[in-house]
C-alpha cells in the first residue's frame, strides 16, 4: 500500500488506544494516519486481561470508566461489529481482613456518589456468584455487577473495520524513526517508508512512549514492566462469569475468557523496568499457588498458555495524558499501567476532545503529564495482576 505523504493527525501506536483515537478523529472528519510498528493489537492490548471495570478508589478513574463503560456495551452496534459484545459480568473483589473491608467500603461509597451500583456483600453472597470460591477465609466481598470483560481481538477488528469505512489509513510494520518539527512546531512524522506531514501527532505507543519523546527531548517517567498472564483449558462455560480478585492470594485476578470458556488471568509478579518479555518458571508456579487458594478445583485444570506484555507504569499508576506544552501539536496518552484497554474508550474521548477542542467534560486535569515535575502526584490506581 502506497503511504500518503500528508495528513491532519498522525497516530502512532495501533493498539486500543492508537485506533479508538483514530477513530473518533476520523468520526470528526480528520484526516487521520494511524503507524504502527508491528501490528495492530501486537504490543499490550492483545496480552491484556480482558477486564473492564468500575471499581476504582478515586473520582477520576471511577467517572472515566462510567463513561468507558457505557461506549463497550454499544460498541458492537457503534461500530457496526456485531461480532463484538461486552459481557456485564462483573468484578468481586475478596476481603479477608477488616483493614480490607474498610478501605473497599470507602471506595464503594465514593462509585455509589457517581452512580456505580458496587457493594460490600457476605462471604455466602460472594460463593452465589461463583459457587467455586473457598470463602472458608473471606470476610466479605466488594461486587459490581456492572463491570465486566471483552475481547480484545474483536475490538481491535471491529475499529480496523472502521476506520477503514472512515478512509482513514493504518500502517502496519512501519516505524518512526524522527519526529519532523520546525522549532516547537511538530510538522509530521519520518517513517521507515517515508514521510508524513502533518500538523498533529499523538503518541498513543504506551509502553514504549518514552523513546518516542526522547526523539523530541522530552522525558515522563513511563517505563515498561514485564507481567504475565495464563489461560487454562476451556471448561463448562459461566463456571466463573465475573473476574474475581484477591490480594491476599499473590495480587490474583481471574475469569472465564468471554469466548473460549478458559480461565484467563495472572497475579503481582513483576520484573523491570525492562524489555525482556521471557516468561518465567516462577510466575507459573506462584499462579497455581495461588489460583487453586482461591478457586480449588482449578488444581484439575491444565495451562495451556503463558505469555508476558507490558504495563506501562507511572509512579502513581496513572496514565500520562494532554497536550505536551513544548512542541504545538504534540500529544500524549500513554502510561496506563494496565488499565489502557478497560479505559480506552473515555481516555481517547477525552485526548480527542482536547486535540479538537481545547478541553473535554471527562476528568482530563488528573491525568496531566505535567504533575509529576510539581510533584503531585494522584493517589495509586487499584492494580492488580
Amino acid at each position: 500500500m502506497k503511504m500518503k505523504s500528508k495528513a491532519d493527525v498522525v497516530v502512532v501506536g495501533g493498539g486500543i488506544i492508537g485506533l479508538f483515537s483514530a477513530y473518533w478523529l476520523a468520526k470528526s472528519g480528520e484526516e487521520v494516519v494511524v503507524i504502527e510498528k508491528k501490528y495492530p493489537g501486537s504490543g499490550s492490548t492483545f496480552r491484556c486481561g480482558t477486564g473492564i471495570r468500575q471499581q476504582f478508589g478515586d473520582y477520576a478513574n471511577i467517572q472515566m470508566m462510567k463513561k468507558s463503560v457505557e461506549i463497550w456495551k454499544n460498541l458492537g452496534e457503534m461500530l457496526e461489529f456485531p461480532e463484538f459484545k461486552f459481557a456485564q459480568t462483573g468484578y468481586l473483589f475478596l476481603l479477608y481482613s477488616d483493614e480490607e473491608i474498610e478501605s473497599f467500603s470507602k471506595n464503594v461509597r465514593l462509585q455509589n456518589k457517581y452512580g456505580i451500583p458496587s457493594r460490600i456483600i457476605t462471604p455466602e453472597e460472594a460463593r452465589e456468584i461463583v459457587p467455586l470460591i473457598d470463602i472458608s477465609e473471606v470476610k466479605a466481598a466488594s461486587w459490581n455487577p456492572t463491570d465486566g470483560k471483552a475481547n480484545p481481538f474483536l475490538a481491535v477488528r471491529g475499529l480496523l473495520n472502521a476506520l477503514k469505512n472512515l478512509n482513514a489509513e493504518v500502517y502496519p510494520y512501519t516505524e518512526v524513526k524522527e519526529i519532523l518539527h520546525r522549532g516547537n512546531e511538530v510538522k509530521g512524522v519520518k517513517t521507515s517508508r517515508g514521510e508524513i506531514r502533518a500538523d498533529i501527532i499523538l503518541n498513543a505507543t504506551n509502553a514504549w512512549a518514552k523513546i518516542l519523546n526522547e526523539k523530541l527531548g522530552l522525558k515522563f517517567p513511563i517505563e515498561p514492566y514485564k507481567h504475565q498472564a495464563v489461560i487454562t483449558e476451556p471448561f463448562k462455560y459461566d463456571e466463573i462469569k465475573p473476574m474475581v480478585i484477591s490480594f491476599k492470594y499473590g495480587g490474583a485476578y481471574l475469569t472465564q475468557e468471554v469466548t473460549s470458556g478458559g480461565v484467563i488471568g495472572g497475579i503481582d509478579l513483576k520484573y523491570g523496568p525492562t524489555w525482556d518479555l521471557t516468561t518465567t518458571y516462577k510466575f507459573m508456579r506462584e499462579i497455581a499457588k495461588n489460583f487453586t487458594h482461591i478457586i480449588p478445583a482449578l488444581k484439575y485444570i491444565p495451562l495451556i498458555r503463558q505469555w508476558a506484555g507490558y504495563y506501562a507504569e507511572t509512579p502513581d499508576h496513572n496514565a500520562v495524558i494532554g497536550k505536551v506544552r513544548e512542541y504545538d501539536g504534540y500529544y500524549i496518552a500513554a502510561g496506563f499501567s494496565g488499565h489502557g484497554f478497560m479505559l480506552a474508550p473515555a481516555a481517547t474521548k477525552g485526548i480527542v476532545d482536547i486535540i479538537l477542542h481545547g478541553k473535554s467534560d471527562l476528568p482530563m486535569d488528573f491525568y496531566d503529564p505535567y504533575r509529576f515535575e510539581r510533584g503531585e502526584l494522584r493517589e495509586q490506581a487499584i492494580q492488580m495482576g
